[in-house]
């Protein structure tokens, strides 16, 4: 009964900004571990709260009943990094062939810590192996064990900064990249030790280090990241350029190309189609004209035999002479007594 309590206790404040549990009484009579997370608030949340949270998290510590929430809440330039990295995957799986999962804000635990695990919500997460996708049953988090893992965590320090708290944590799961991206666009709380750029972090014998360019995605900088994650005008022809070399590179070692993509396979099928109509109604066309300067040759040499005169585009601007067939444009020839006599007669056909 009590648990049913807990999962009712909704969170009731404005769009982004949490609100404080109904039941105060609940709140944990230990002050929550001390933790460093810039630009975040502490609030109460039992394990059945967590669950039924909807909102955005930064972390919940399950021993302390605590979850940490952006203090400035959630801004449109915090969420745009993300939502241009799902952009990214998606073109470069398309190239590869194979897709590159971008599967949203997550939360990340191993198993068999209930009760004391910490769980750091990413931004954004990415799968170059969907099959290593696995949520846990119940709180819908990301598994981190055996070879369930995402290949990139991307964390945007909008107003935060995870190098004082949450690089930790993630490092003890096991990631092996992450990305820390810190958007062009500021906002007055951030703090002023965040510099715009996007940082790169390789997993090395269980440590953190610093990397110029990524793992996952090989030969890509952290400066061209970057570049492409604050473009006003998405994809540039830089950052298309690159994006399918990606693709082609990562394709190649797997065996994999543009045709192995479904979408690939559509769009490819759909332009064959278009281009065999359009080559079906120009050759139709083209043999239209020809039809038409045979027959208005004719009719010149005779009209000429004559000693009538003709302008030079006679009478091919004429509509339907192509269509008509050769003797009737003999007949008309041989009967007119001028051009303006041989058009009306076409016309009256």
């Amino acid at each position: 009964m009590a648990e049913t309590k807990d999962r009712q206790q909704l969170f009731d404040g404005p769009d982004g900004e949490p609100a404080m549990p109904k039941l105060a009484a609940k709140q944990p009579a230990d002050p929550p571990p001390a933790i460093d997370l810039p630009g975040c608030k502490p609030i109460p949340m039992t394990r059945a709260q967590y669950v039924s949270y909807t909102r955005r998290l930064e972390l919940w510590d399950a021993a302390a009943k605590t979850a940490w929430v952006l203090r400035d809440g959630l801004h449109r330039w915090h969420d745009a990094p993300s939502q241009r990295l799902t952009q990214m995957a998606t073109l470069i799986g398309a190239v590869r062939g194979r897709p590159v999962v971008a599967d949203g804000a997550r939360g990340l635990a191993r198993t068999g810590q209930d009760g004391k695990e910490r769980i750091p919500h990413a931004d954004q997460v990415v799968f170059l192996n969907a099959s290593r996708l696995r949520v846990r049953p119940g709180d819908n988090v990301l598994l981190m064990t055996g070879q369930s893992y995402p290949d990139v965590v991307l964390e945007v320090d909008h107003t935060t900064d995870v190098r004082r708290g949450k690089l930790r944590l993630y490092e003890s799961l096991g990631v092996p990249e992450l990305w820390v991206e810190t958007p062009n666009v500021s906002a007055p709380s951030r703090p002023s030790t965040l510099k715009p750029g996007l940082t790169i972090y390789l997993l090395r014998q269980g440590r953190f280090a610093a990397a110029p360019a990524s793992q996952a995605f090989p030969s890509w900088t952290a400066a061209d990241i970057h570049r492409a994650m604050n473009e006003d005008e998405f994809p540039s022809p830089w950052t298309q350029a690159i994006l399918e070399r990606l693709g082609r590179e990562m394709g190649a070692r797997e065996g994999t190309g543009p045709d192995d993509f479904p979408l690939m396979q559509s769009l490819r099928r759909e332009s064959h189609d278009e281009g065999h109509a359009e080559g079906h109604a120009k050759g139709l066309a083209e043999g239209r004209a020809a039809l038409a300067q045979a027959h208005a040759q004719a009719a010149r040499r005779i009209l000429k035999s004559r000693g009538i005169e003709v302008a030079k585009g006679f009478p091919a601007d004429v509509a339907g002479f192509a269509e008509l067939p050769m003797d009737e444009v003999l007949e008309l020839a041989l009967a007119s007594a001028s051009e303006e006599d041989f058009r009306n007669r076409l016309r009256s056909r």
